[in-house]
């Protein structure tokens, strides 16, 4: 593709920036490192989770409710074994959301920073 502009990270905004590389790292199984001077974590191909403590974060709510703060988007894994999977987050830190919407197929978890994420079956 001409002039193809390709993604080089996902910045993660968060209250405690080691806390999630660490939680990442071990949830995904990616390489910890530094980017930016910045935890980071990597996969083996390449894409890369770079995270940034602010003072003043806020948590997303989820569901969204009005008026409060809402997430700007999440990440969905695919995973051999949803129920292996959820196990092993909440054993890293996460926690299952209250309300859940698939069924047999995802499960949605919030990170140790309260960001919403999916643990899809493959």
């Amino acid at each position: 593709m001409k002039d193809e502009v390709v993604l080089g990270n996902v910045m993660v905004d968060c209250n405690d920036e080691k806390q999630l590389q660490r939680f990442y790292g071990d949830l995904l199984g990616w390489e910890m490192c530094e980017l930016y001077k910045k935890p980071a974590v990597r996969s083996s191909n390449g894409i890369v989770f770079l995270f940034i403590e602010e003072s003043d974060y806020i948590p997303p709510v989820w569901p969204e409710e009005n008026g409060r703060q809402q997430k700007q988007m999440h990440f969905d894994f695919q995973v051999e074994n949803v129920e292996k999977a959820v196990e092993r987050a909440e054993k890293l830190g996460a926690v299952k959301a209250a309300a859940q919407y698939g069924g047999e197929h995802f499960v949605t978890m919030l990170d140790p920073a309260g960001h919403p994420f999916c643990l899809c079956k493959k």
